[in-house]
């Protein structure tokens, strides 16, 4: 029987290059600018599933110490060109990371969806412990409900109410919720989950969001 996580791992390996040709312009200064909002200025952030580290680039352009991660050794090799001396790179999974308290912020763009359910909520516990008390976690998801094999890729979707039960046992709060629209050529209609949650160590998250709008760009997936 085919490993689903395992052909996502396999599919990122065979399709780096379009895969970076297809997400590396895309421009999210306006998620930047709203996910920096809960930030310490000048903090530390961690770029979790960094792809081809469009994200880490803007982040320490704009004064940020980033330190970046993806699962797949060819885009880690490509974020790493991408990248140069600005942060570093680390070829690693989510169920690596071992920092404890050392990041202001968290950044996952549209990288925990590819993570299974089962596995979701331990995931993002151990992310999450990677954060300073107050340290803000932006993640996406493309809107929906469930696990899904699309074009030889795990999706695991979610709508506001179902990332809220999934992440209700984890220390954070989420603060903000958001729509945002998929540009990229032939994705018209595909819409994505945005939220930005907090670390609240000791106790979980009971905040609503500040409200639902729509945004765009968005691209990953």
């Amino acid at each position: 029987m085919s490993d689903p996580v395992a052909d996502t791992f396999a599919w990122y390996s065979m399709h780096a290059e379009d895969f970076a040709t297809q997400t590396a312009r895309a421009d999210l200064r306006s998620f930047h600018d709203r996910f920096l909002r809960y930030v310490r200025p000048y903090g530390r952030i961690l770029d979790a599933g960094c792809g081809v580290g469009r994200d880490t680039v803007a982040f320490a352009d704009r004064g940020y110490e980033v330190v970046a991660f993806d699962a797949s050794e060819e885009l880690v090799s490509l974020a790493r060109g991408h990248v140069g001396p600005r942060a570093t790179v680390h070829q690693m999974l989510f169920e690596d990371v071992a920092w404890k308290g050392e990041f202001d912020g968290i950044w996952a763009c549209a990288s925990l969806l590819h993570v299974p359910l089962a596995s979701f909520t331990g995931v993002v516990s151990r992310l999450a412990g990677a954060l300073r008390p107050d340290g803000a976690f932006y993640m996406s998801f493309k809107l929906g409900e469930g696990e899904r094999v699309n074009g030889g890729r795990l999706f695991v979707d979610h709508t506001e109410e179902s990332l809220r039960c999934a992440v209700q046992t984890v220390p954070l709060a989420l603060v903000e919720t958001w729509l945002s629209e998929d540009v990229r050529p032939g994705r018209h209609g595909e819409r994505w989950l945005n939220a930005i949650a907090i670390a609240r160590p000791g106790g979980e998250g009971s905040e609503r969001p500040r409200g639902m709008t729509t945004r765009s760009p968005h691209t990953r997936g």
